[in-house]
């Protein structure tokens, strides 16, 4: 299937490792052009450099960019505007599922874990959205199944991710007179290298192959391309008529009936 993306403008937030950048890795693929953007100089460099090496230096722009700071999302949206003039496709993919167990966290670490978590999705949205309306682009938010159901995961965490898909839909049916489509994605668990699954692996490994063998049907974590995958669907002009949605990607772990 021809999703349509050739030439499209796209910024992926946190798209030096895992979901962002298999994210950018898709978009390439498909023919469009892609900013990437991480807080680590030295290793936003590398990927661009990687990835520039498969496919069109041109089509491969990064930034640094620390999203929990206006100004560095205002610069970064400068950036946008004088290198392209424009921006198609929005993917606000920052998020941290670092958290701790307390059942009522302390005011400072959950005040974090909304900065990176919601936020940033709704800054990133705030600078962006003129750009992709003037395109009729389109936004996807990458949420998570802990914001849809209540399983033991932390509970700021969850919480934040539950206020992104808030913000999604209500987005969603604030911007469809402009012409902007509003989704999100909803992971399940999803593994690669150095990430926080990946750390709990190494800490216990009998542990967590237990809970996914016990908890996903499919006894199995995702790649971070099968994310990626529907994450472009939802970008992609084939996903036309729809918006305000919350795609669910977890190998059958969730039971809500919606």
């Amino acid at each position: 299937m021809d999703l349509e993306l050739k030439g499209k403008r796209v910024l992926v937030t946190g798209s030096t490792r895992g979901i962002g950048r298999a994210t950018a890795e898709h978009f390439l693929e498909e023919g469009a052009r892609v900013v990437l953007t991480g807080r680590g100089e030295a290793e936003l460099r590398k990927v661009r450099d990687e990835l520039a090496s498969w496919h069109a230096a041109s089509d491969v722009l990064c930034r640094a960019c620390d999203f929990r700071s206006h100004g560095d999302i205002r610069a970064l949206r400068e950036f946008i505007t004088s290198s392209w003039e424009g921006l198609d496709v929005l993917v606000a993919n920052v998020g941290y599922g670092v958290s701790v167990p307390d059942p009522i966290p302390e005011r400072e670490h959950v005040e974090e874990v909304f900065a990176q978590n919601l936020h940033s999705a709704i800054d990133s949205a705030r600078e962006f959205f003129p750009l992709v309306a003037a395109s009729k682009g389109s936004i996807v938010f990458v949420s998570s199944i802990a914001g849809v159901e209540a399983f033991g995961a932390p509970v700021d965490y969850s919480v934040a991710k539950t206020a992104v898909i808030a913000f999604s839909k209500n987005l969603a049916r604030k911007a469809a007179d402009q012409g902007v489509r509003v989704n999100c994605v909803a992971p399940g668990n999803v593994y690669f290298e150095g990430g926080s699954w990946d750390m709990k692996l190494k800490d216990d490994p009998e542990r967590v192959r237990g809970i996914i063998e016990s908890t996903v049907p499919m006894k199995r974590f995702a790649d971070p391309a099968e994310i990626a995958d529907a994450i472009l669907f939802l970008s992609s002009p084939r996903a036309s008529f729809i918006t305000g949605a919350c795609l669910i990607v977890d190998g059958g772990q969730t039971a809500t009936l919606y």
